[in-house]
């Protein structure tokens, strides 16, 4: 980030600058950064509250368990675009280093990560819903509901909030000119593990899973339909195939949503990877502030880390057709015609009583 001196920071510490103050590594990159994240925000807050609108027009339409937990995605994910891109790198880059108590900057680093946390763990219950909904499909109408959804997102979030906590005394890589000490160490690791290692480690486990369910019901299919042509070519009446064509639509609609939840894991493991590579770098070889090559890795891997927290939209629009069904709708709200609200009035009949929970 751009080097601009923390007076507040500076007089308590009230000590001279030593050599290898003056031998700090600058930021190359100068004001790309609040320029990146400043369109950032202006794309991604709008964009994540028109996805909230239209998921919340699901929700309440279907009421289906997924379309809660895409929402808690979505609201986390405007909380860590005002918390970390707006106060935290905007906002500290212009004013939070000028005169400001070093109490209130590290309250703001807890909310950060605690914003944070919830953002990459709210996408855990939805991995997990549509595992058991794959995999435990009759399990899955006996224990997801509305209700129970709330209430796992109320305790990730109250979680996520107690998470951050410890990083009230997390220290500012960019400016701290001292080696990382045991409490750097202890921050960074579980820094690390709450924010990747774990939640990696679960959508590696679940999705391999589901992907195992899904080819074996492939490969269950294929062979059906093997054994159709082969022994049922003389009768091919429309009663027999119906039964087929809905669990096929089934299986697709399935399939859709699970490449959704594919793409969402995948984008979070790789924007997310450089940056914590780049920590536990700073952690063990070289630190930020003595090295530039550092200090730009680090740089450019939080600008990707944060381009997560406003592609799922983009994401949604492409899987799903009710979801771009909704938008449209939205958008098209204050000129939309009679016969439009009247097809938006029947279509809710047509999902509320679907047994499969998914978006498409």
């Amino acid at each position: 980030m751009i080097d601009w001196p923390n007076v507040t920071v500076a007089s308590q510490l009230a000590s001279p600058p030593g050599p290898e103050e003056l031998q700090r590594s600058k930021c190359l990159l100068g004001f790309i950064p609040v320029v990146y994240y400043s369109a950032l925000l202006c794309v991604g807050v709008p964009v994540n509250i028109l996805t909230a609108v239209v998921l919340s027009r699901l929700a309440c339409r279907t009421k289906k368990t997924l379309y809660y937990y895409l929402l808690a995605v979505t609201g986390s994910d405007i909380l860590t675009q005002l918390f970390i891109i707006f106060v935290g790198f905007l906002l500290e880059t212009a004013v939070f280093h000028r005169d400001v108590p070093a109490l209130l900057l590290q309250s703001v680093s807890a909310a950060e990560f605690a914003a944070n946390h919830a953002s990459i763990w709210s996408t855990v219950p939805l991995t997990v819903d549509r595992y058991v909904a794959l995999c435990h499909p009759l399990l899955h109408r006996q224990i997801s509901y509305p209700a129970r959804a709330r209430r796992i997102i109320g305790v990730v979030l109250a979680l996520s909030l107690v998470s951050g906590v410890p990083f009230f005394w997390w220290s500012d890589v960019w400016r701290s000119s001292r080696p990382p000490t045991s409490l750097d160490a202890a921050l960074i690791w579980t820094h690390v593990t709450i924010i990747y290692f774990l939640p990696c480690s679960i959508f590696l486990v679940l999705n391999s899973l589901i992907i195992r369910t899904l080819r074996a019901s492939h490969r269950q299919q294929q062979g059906q339909q093997q054994e159709q042509s082969g022994g049922g070519q003389d009768d091919p009446g429309p009663q027999r195939s119906t039964p087929q064509q809905q669990q096929q639509q089934r299986r697709r609609r399935l399939g859709k949503t699970t490449a959704m939840l594919l793409a969402i894991t995948s984008v979070f493991s790789v924007l997310w990877a450089p940056r914590t590579v780049v920590v536990i770098y700073h952690l063990y070889v070289s630190s930020v502030h003595r090295d530039w090559r550092v200090h730009l890795a680090y740089d450019l891997s939080n600008m990707l880390a944060m381009l997560n927290t406003a592609v799922n939209f983009f994401l949604y629009c492409f899987v799903s057709r009710p979801f771009r069904a909704t938008v449209r709708d939205v958008l098209l709200l204050p000129r939309s015609l009679g016969p439009r609200r009247q097809r938006a009035l029947h279509r809710p009949q047509a999902h509320t009583h679907a047994s499969v929970s998914s978006l498409c």
